[in-house]
């Protein structure tokens, strides 16, 4: 069983910056793929970021990729999301999620944090 609590969002100007961090309770964090997903309002949940149980593989998706990094500190049972270059169309709640599989489809991950509000304003 893995818990997870996202942090960190808020309201910020385009070309800004925001760092999410999720805090993760479980002794099994540390062999979990972990992801951020992201939805805004009327639309799907739809993948962003993630990274593999030891750090070594990342996987973005086209529209965030070289803004936004994934990282994980297994020792911290944390995974973070640093968000630069911000955009009006990044606005959404993000979610942390854990998986056993190396995957970024919503249905591949079981466990879910309840979300952290990130507005961009134009």
């Amino acid at each position: 069983q893995v818990q997870l609590v996202e942090s960190g969002g808020g309201l910020v100007q385009a070309g800004g910056s925001l760092r999410l961090s999720c805090a993760a309770s479980g002794r099994t964090f540390s062999s979990k793929t972990m992801a951020w997903f992201r939805q805004a309002p009327g639309k799907e949940r739809e993948f962003a970021a993630a990274i593999s149980w030891n750090g070594r593989n990342t996987r973005y998706a086209d529209s965030v990729k070289g803004r936004f990094t994934i990282s994980r500190d297994n020792a911290k049972n944390t995974v973070y999301m640093q968000m630069n270059s911000l955009k009006p169309e990044d606005t959404a709640v993000y979610y942390c999620a854990a998986s056993s599989a190396w995957d970024w489809v919503v249905a591949a991950y079981a466990y879910w944090g309840q979300g952290t509000q990130v507005t961009v304003s134009s």
